[in-house]
């Protein structure tokens, strides 16, 4: 019977495996919107590449999210690390070596099914094991987290393989396994230390527990345990020393010194809170309601079998350490995080019930209390079954006990699983709304190659990579086919890669793939131009409804107003850009000053306010990276927009050729060289030296 339990805790391992593989690929596959992602999966590139730093030609340019600015590694050189420690990343690292890193998920996620068995069948029975970890498998944040490159996971696999180790070795006297305790435990302080300390404390109160009386063995055993987990700690604290310059100083506190534990004035990237202890105890509560209500396996109905568990035991006086301390996780995993802010950020805004990434990917920070439930709810199960065929067998016959006890199982089975589909169901089909969002987000780099090329992409969420463009990653030498790089800084990045080919990323609409908002996305060639002239052609399709144009040409350094009264069916005009200031030709009037000034490094911006009377209308948006330097002007091929919303002009309306928007279309083309002849746009025919690039 043993043998056979353990066969099918492999089997469901196994099982698991394979589905966290299908969720990953297919609710995720272009990964979540907690862009905490793209830090891991950056990082296991680094480390297969055997790098911990990454060294940007441009480090503007090519930061990505999460990573800190150092010196303290390299005293010639800035260098960039990421805010999380290693671990987890090296785990996905081992994946990618085994074929994909989605590979690694799915080893973690078996690990922590068969890690379940194992604690279960030793705190319980194997009978216990097996529907513990069944009942891990169902839990809606069990399989959400575990298809995410995120942490939590692999440091729960961690922590399960310390408490193992851990009750074998009391159970054993080992050293060996004590040994081992130590170094899972280590290892997962390296990975999350809060967390760890969390899972460790009721272990640590049960450790000392057994140091009195004269127990020599408990002295050895318990010790052996702790020299090598805190050998983990200290190789923490040289990661810190290498990384940060000090051993007591985290990379995450370096990133942003605010963003810790306590309560009082909390900030990372310009968001701040003051976390008071009421304001804690509201969202931890909120927080905890949302785990046991919506993401253990069937919500409800489990936590109530979890509780009935819990119970049992207390009624039966059952509690024994290993018990009690796998008990006492609740109590140190909840009250702990009321310490940490993060919990209330998951939240988002506190009086909606659909806000934040709880929303989408659960109370991640208490991932580590499903293996409990898990295992007092199997505990209830067990205890229940037994108490339902004591009572059948009471007042039937022994001939019809058999029977009336498989359908009442069958019964409640069918119920409870129900239940728990449901439960399960909802985040996924959440997850899978989003991902068709993400889908036409990335739909221009589908099924395309690129060979030395480079991709400029926007900065919706500020100056980063991979935030939220994670599947658009770099790689740690900065030399793959193809590079991505934010558009700042856009000269810079042409003259470090002048041999590249060169892209700009963007979309029409509000980037917000958990609001439900599409995007139609383009990816728009870019040339390079320098020269001593160098003219932009615009034609502008007009509306028959538009009764005037305006239009504001504005750098850095000024601007200018021109006029078109009578634009007919469309409007042509040029761009002039010379190494001392730009002005317009062409079917334009100027209302003042002609021309305005450039700077070293600016940007042109064309705005076209189309009237169209009552005060509506619409605007044509140019806008033309502009550098000068010893006598000549160079350009990149502009960014054009088309913006019928003014909150999306900026970003959020590009204009991509083929839109079946009535009467609403523009064409540019870039001329080098080109000199004119009279205000309204003549021009001389093109010499060889003249290079014409299209749009």
């Amino acid at each position: 019977m043993a043998d056979r339990r353990t066969l099918l805790a492999g089997v469901l391992a196994v099982v698991t495996a394979g589905c966290i593989f299908y969720i990953s690929v297919d609710i995720f596959p272009y990964h979540s919107t907690n862009h905490d992602e793209a830090v891991y999966l950056q990082q296991a590139g680094m480390i297969l590449d055997r790098t911990l730093v990454l060294r940007p030609p441009i480090e503007a340019s090519f930061r990505p999210w999460f990573f800190v600015q150092s010196n303290a590694v390299s005293s010639s050189k800035s260098v960039l690390y990421p805010k999380y420690p290693p671990v987890a990343a090296a785990m996905f690292a081992f994946g990618k070596l085994l074929g994909s890193y989605r590979f690694a998920l799915s080893l973690i996620a078996g690990s922590n099914v068969w890690l379940t068995y194992s604690l279960v069948t030793e705190v319980f029975d194997r009978r216990t094991g097996i529907i513990a970890a069944l009942l891990l498998v169902l839990s809606p944040l069990f399989l959400i987290q575990s298809a995410l490159f995120l942490s939590y996971a692999p440091t729960t696999a961690l922590n399960l393989a310390f408490a193992f180790a851990y009750f074998r070795a009391n159970r054993t006297g080992d050293l060996h396994t004590a040994a081992l305790a130590g170094l899972f435990i280590g290892v997962a302080f390296f990975s999350r230390p809060y967390t760890a300390v969390l899972f460790a404390i009721p272990f640590i109160v049960h450790a000392i527990w057994t140091l009195y009386g004269d127990n020599r063995s408990a002295r050895m055993r318990q010790a052996t345990t702790a020299v090598v987990g805190l050998c983990g700690v200290m190789i923490a604290m040289g990661y810190n020393a290498l990384m940060t310059g000090s051993p007591l100083l985290f990379p995450y506190q370096a990133f942003a010194p605010h963003d810790g534990l306590g309560f009082g004035h909390r900030a990372i990237l310009g968001y701040e809170r003051i976390y008071t202890p009421a304001l804690a105890l509201e969202a931890n509560a909120r927080v905890v309601s949302a785990l046991f209500s919506d993401w253990v396996v069937a919500g409800p109905l489990g936590t109530a079998l979890a509780t009935g568990g819990l119970f049992a035991i207390t009624i039966r006086r059952q509690w024994d350490g290993k018990k009690a301390v796998l008990a006492a996780l609740f109590c140190s995993i909840i009250v702990g995080n009321i310490c940490f802010w993060g919990n209330l950020n998951i939240l988002g805004v506190l009086e909606s019930s659909d806000d934040g990434l709880i929303n989408y990917y659960g109370p991640q920070y208490h991932f580590d209390l499903l293996v409990p439930t898990a295992a007092f709810a199997a505990h209830g199960a067990v205890v229940g079954t037994e108490r339902l065929r004591h009572r059948i067998s009471g007042r039937f016959d022994t001939g019809r006990t058999g029977s009336i006890l498989a359908v009442v199982l069958l019964a409640s089975t069918v119920t409870f699983g129900g239940v728990a589909a449901v439960t399960v169901a909802e985040p996924l089909r959440e997850n899978a709304a989003v991902s068709t969002q993400l889908e036409d987000g990335y739909e221009p780099f589908e099924n395309r190659s690129f060979d030395n090329a480079l991709v400029f992409l926007p900065t919706p969420y500020g100056d980063w990579l991979n935030h939220p463009f994670q599947a658009l990653r770099n790689d740690p030498e900065f030399d793959g086919n193809v590079l991505y790089a934010i558009q700042e800084n856009q000269f810079a990045v042409v003259d470090a890669y002048p041999n590249r080919t060169f892209y700009r990323y963007g979309y029409r609409g509000q980037w917000g793939p958990f609001f439900g908002s599409p995007v139609d996305a383009n990816l728009q060639r870019v040339q390079v131009v320098r020269g001593e002239r160098i003219v932009l052609e615009n034609h502008l399709t007009v509306p028959a409804t538009a009764s005037s144009i305006s239009i504001r040409l504005a750098t850095n350094q000024g601007y200018a107003y021109y006029a078109a009264d009578d634009p007919g069916k469309s409007l042509d005009f040029r761009l002039v850009t010379t190494e001392r200031n730009v002005h317009l030709v062409g079917e334009v009037e100027s209302l003042g000053n002609r021309s305005v000034p450039i700077g070293p490094q600016d940007s042109v911006q064309i705005t076209a306010f189309v009237d169209q009377g009552t005060g509506s209308g619409f605007n044509y948006r140019v806008r033309m990276p502009v550098e000068r330097s010893n006598g000549t002007v160079g350009v990149l091929t502009p960014y054009v927009e088309v913006c019928q919303d003014p909150r999306r002009c900026g970003g959020e309306a590009m204009y991509i050729p083929g839109e079946t928007v009535p009467d609403v279309s523009v064409e540019t083309r870039l001329v080098k060289n080109q000199t004119e002849t009279n205000q309204r746009g003549d021009r001389k025919p093109l010499g060889q030296d003249d290079l014409v690039v299209h749009q």
